[in-house]
């Protein structure tokens, strides 16, 4: 759902903090000199790009100032919460990042209070750091570089009692994002600007290499974990993403780039940068967070989201920048880049509420009051207000949906005058109703809903003389209540002296009540139960299909049980005036055609089956009782012109276990018949359907159907595909697709070419000389021509000269059509000759460049002019040191180090150094690759140009002969 459609409100109240006036406050928050910040424990940390850590208080003075790092600036820090440690790490790209622990508790003008230091490995490679994670106990530590690599620290930094390191991840794509997420197992989320990875770093699939989660990485600071729940939230230019310990949540259409993002309670807050986007020709820098100086006052937003209410709480524009969001003394805090800093404090639930109120959003508000976790009292509040609103826009209905929720805290007789209007006694009696259930009616409002039934005529008076219990003779009195059309009566006698038979023909034949009927049948024994099922089957089947069915795959899957009534028998009439039975008036609802025992006061039927959730809880739990399963076939007569509820039925017995084989084959014959008849009566796309389903039947070797009822039944229904299944199960695919194109199939020659194309590749070919065999057949291919074509070309099934031939062979094919194809194929060749044309005469003007430097530098000597210290910048004097590659150096920029330990003083250029060391990795690798033949064999293998890659093999020198030591 995207953002554009969620309400948004102002939940917060923003205030810009005002540090004191001292110059040291000021100097806290001066955009220049922070390097980083973080919170926790009470207070606020500042890094300064002077190796500085500055500690802010509540009222945000420094409280303490010390320095941590020497050289560098401090780049990340973690405060552990709780405690008095504090993690910082300084970059200075000369050398390696160093990380260090404070104890805060123990810092001294002595420098006391360091507990470790852990200089941070990347293999040697200078590449700042673009990621921090640490768990809470610092037991591990995750740091990501731009360059792609993921160090993860283990150990005691806080004892210092050692560490190990180990790059555990590495990526051509620079880290942008990492986070732990604890539990069983610790799994580290990587975030690089192109994937979403997640890592196990300790538990069950330790050491397995990193599992990709989404394809689209995120920038610098734009992935962060939810501590309520351990997700991991992604902000992409597109949308907001959630990530579980199950792979990707929901997502969230929030268009826009994004900066930042920070979990607040339960709200999501997203930093975005001006929408103008500044030019800049590398766009993995923009993702960085890069930035110019004149960005800084370029307005941009931010937004407080909860994404599980679906609304924004607080959104607006910033005049700068942000720089940094932190959390502290229960708010949010938000730094801009010109140095301001602003405070978020969440509103009060009930000034929320109040918000809402206004805007008569009570849904949002009810959830809201869930999610606070409100007493039923305060909740029932809302309720009762969201009623009162929907009374008033005339939804009765609705509103006294509301009334009931909060009928526990709600004067009953403040919602009854609302509804005494007859128009809305449907409502009153609603709502009485559920005052009895409560327990909470009195004898007024038990008189009421009496008074409610008999103004509809909801109930009736039994027939005295069947209810009075005098002895008469039975049959005379059935014959002459159905004669005289009292079929409830005779039924009701009939159940009395156990006639279940004549119940029910009296159900069928004088009442037309089917479905009465059938539910009677359901609740006799098996015995009983069969009979009467059988004589009336085609009867029920056709007034009440579903349950008919219903019951007939019961009883022939052996889960046949008796329902169970969940009423006493009916006790004798309520005399009049006696009010005090009037609460218990449920023990006199009768199943149907029980007598309705009623008081002279009601003039209608009560309900009936007051407990049939109960009563279908218990019959689930009872084994169903022992009898003979009747054979399947028994029951197909009764099925004829039911052929939905037949495959209703023929579906649920061929699931059942333990069937004989005979059954089998006549279920999934009946059923494959009835498939077939059911496509006949279909049109286009249900007709498909339906014979998909035939053919899935026949399709699988484990349904025993006999192949020449399959052969006979697909023959009679016009069903094509039943034949070419059998001959498929056969392996005869060629045959398939000559059976289409002998019958000129050119559709169905398509589909087999599509389906068994990948399997048998010569099938194109053939394919290609029948699309072209006739005028019609090429009309009808239509684009086919060309993806037949393109398909040759690329698996190399036929040469080109042979594709002419077989176009050739008739007068259909014109020129036109395969004009593409042999533009396309000349046109790559040529353009292959022309590359290594370029290639060679590349390569040959490059080594010849080379080779004249290396003579100039043998033959010709070497002035040196230059004047500075490519190292310092200022002017050379003596002692200098220059290099070949005409860089010059004062001895001291050298720190006096002789590179490579030479003792004559002969080094390598600083500025050279990291080309060099390229040049001989790739040197190294490729030397290393020399003996890798299965690596050049498997290459070889796999491609299609093997003139070419024994080529390329040569190109990386993995072919040369190595020199001599």
């Amino acid at each position: 759902m995207a953002l554009t459609s969620w309400k948004i409100f102002n939940f917060f109240d923003v205030s810009q903090v005002k540090p004191p006036d001292d110059a040291e406050q000021l100097l806290s928050f001066d955009s220049t000199e922070i390097s980083c910040v973080c919170s926790g424990s009470e207070s606020v940390f500042i890094g300064s790009n002077d190796g500085f850590v500055r500690i802010l208080s509540s009222t945000f003075k420094v409280v303490k100032r010390f320095q941590a790092h020497q050289t560098g600036s401090i780049t990340h820090m973690k405060q552990v919460n709780g405690t008095a440690l504090l993690v910082t790490i300084a970059e200075d790209l000369l050398n390696d990042p160093v990380l260090k622990v404070w104890a805060l508790d123990k810092l001294d003008k002595k420098g006391g209070g360091l507990l470790s230091t852990l200089g941070i490995q990347n293999g040697r490679k200078q590449f700042p750091i673009s990621a921090f994670a640490a768990l809470e106990d610092l037991s591990q530590l995750a740091i990501g570089f731009a360059n792609g690599a993921v160090t993860v620290v283990r150990g005691d930094l806080i004892h210092d009692r050692g560490a190990k390191q180990r790059t555990v991840f590495e990526s051509e794509e620079p880290i942008t994002g990492v986070a732990f997420r604890e539990g069983p197992i610790t799994t580290l989320y990587l975030s690089t600007t192109g994937r979403i990875l997640t890592l196990t770093i300790s538990g069950k699939g330790q050491g397995q290499p990193a599992k990709p989660i989404a394809d689209t990485g995120c920038g610098v600071d734009c992935m962060t974990v939810d501590e309520s729940n351990g997700e991991v939230i992604v902000v992409r230019d597109d949308s907001i993403y959630y990530y579980g310990a199950n792979g990707r949540g929901p997502s969230y259409a929030y268009e826009g780039p994004k900066q930042l993002v920070k979990t607040f309670n339960q709200y999501v807050a997203i930093a975005s940068p001006p929408q103008a986007p500044s030019p800049s020709s590398n766009s993995t820098l923009r993702a960085f967070g890069g930035g110019r100086a004149d960005e800084i006052f370029n307005p941009s937003s931010f937004a407080l989201i909860d994404t599980d209410l679906k609304y924004v709480a607080h959104t607006e524009t910033i005049t700068s920048q942000v720089r940094a969001v932190f959390v502290e003394w229960g708010d949010l805090f938000l730094l801009t880049l010109d140095g301001k800093l602003f405070r978020y404090h969440e509103k009060s639930i009930q000034q929320k509420l109040d918000i809402l109120y206004q805007r008569n959003l009570f849904v949002l508000a009810i959830n809201l009051a869930q999610k606070a976790n409100l007493d039923a009292t305060q909740r029932n509040i809302i309720l009762r207000r969201y009623g009162d609103y929907l009374y008033q826009k005339g939804d009765y209905d609705t509103a006294m949906q509301q009334y009931l929720k909060a009928i526990d805290n709600t004067e009953p007789s403040q919602v009854i005058r609302k509804f005494l209007d007859t128009q809305r006694i449907h409502n009153l009696i609603e709502y009485l109703e559920e005052l009895h259930e409560h327990d909470k009616a009195t004898v007024d409002h038990t008189t009421l809903l009496l008074n409610c039934y008999a103004k509809l005529k909801d109930t009736e008076k039994l027939e005295t003389f069947i209810k009075s219990g005098n002895n008469f003779d039975f049959d005379t009195a059935i014959t002459m209540c159905r004669q005289g059309g009292y079929h409830d009566q005779a039924v009701f006698l009939a159940k009395k002296h156990g006639e279940h038979d004549l119940v029910v023909d009296i159900l069928v034949e004088d009442s037309k009540k089917y479905d009465d009927a059938l539910d009677y049948i359901w609740r006799q024994e098996p015995s009983i139960a069969y009979p009467n099922l059988m004589k009336y089957a085609r009867v029920l089947l056709e007034h009440c299909s579903d349950n008919a069915t219903q019951l007939f795959i019961d009883y022939y899957t052996g889960e046949y049980r008796p329902k169970k009534e969940s009423t006493n028998q009916a006790a004798p009439s309520i005399p009049s005036g006696t009010t005090s039975a009037l609460p218990s008036l449920s023990s006199f609802i009768p199943l149907a055609y029980r007598p309705n025992i009623a008081s002279p006061a009601t003039s209608g039927n009560q309900p009936a089956n007051l407990n049939n959730a109960e009563a279908a809880e218990v019959e689930a739990a009872e084994p169903p009782p022992q009898y003979d399963i009747p054979k399947p076939r028994s029951a197909f007569s009764a099925f004829v012109d039911h052929r939905e509820q037949f495959i209703t039925f023929l579906e649920s017995c061929v699931k059942q276990e333990h069937l004989e084989e005979k059954d089998k084959v006549d279920l999934y014959t009946a059923l494959f018949e009835m498939y077939l008849e059911t496509a006949s009566h279909k049109n286009d796309d249900d007709k498909r359907e339906w014979e998909a389903k035939a053919k899935r039947l026949i399709d699988s070797q484990e349904i025993p159907i006999d192949a020449s009822n399959v052969l006979l039944l697909s023959h009679l229904s016009d069903f094509r595909d039943g034949t070419i299944l059998v001959r498929e199960q056969q392996g005869l695919r060629f045959d398939i697709f000559r059976s289409y194109t002998s019958a000129n199939d050119t559709a169905g020659a398509i589909k087999a070419l599509r389906k068994y194309g990948p399997e048998d590749p010569q099938l194109y070919p053939a394919a290609l000389a029948y699309f072209t065999s006739s005028p019609q057949i090429l009309q009808e291919a239509g684009d086919e021509l060309d993806v037949v074509l393109k398909k040759i070309d690329e698996d190399g099934l036929m040469a080109p000269l042979q594709v002419i031939q077989t176009l050739s062979a008739n007068a259909v094919a014109t020129m036109g059509m395969v004009k593409k194809y042999l533009s396309d194929t000349l046109e790559r060749e040529r353009r292959e000759i022309s590359n290594n044309r370029r290639l060679i005469s590349s390569y040959r003007s490059e080594t010849a460049t080379k080779r004249q430097e290396f003579d100039d530098l043998g033959s010709k000597p070497v002035v040196f002019q230059t004047r500075r210290c490519a190292s310092c910048g200022g002017s050379l004097d003596l002692p200098t040191v220059h290099f070949l590659c005409k860089h010059s150096f004062h001895q001291r920029c050298l720190n006096q180090v002789l590179i490579g330990g030479d003792s004559d003083g002969y080094g390598e250029c600083p500025v050279c150094e990291k080309q060099n060391a390229t040049i001989r990795a790739i040197r190294r690798a490729q030397e290393d690759t020399a003996d890798r033949h299965d690596m050049f064999q498997e290459a070889l293998r796999r491609s299609r140009d093997k003139f070419g890659t024994v080529a390329e093999f040569f190109g990386r020198g993995v072919m040369g002969v190595g020199g001599g030591e």
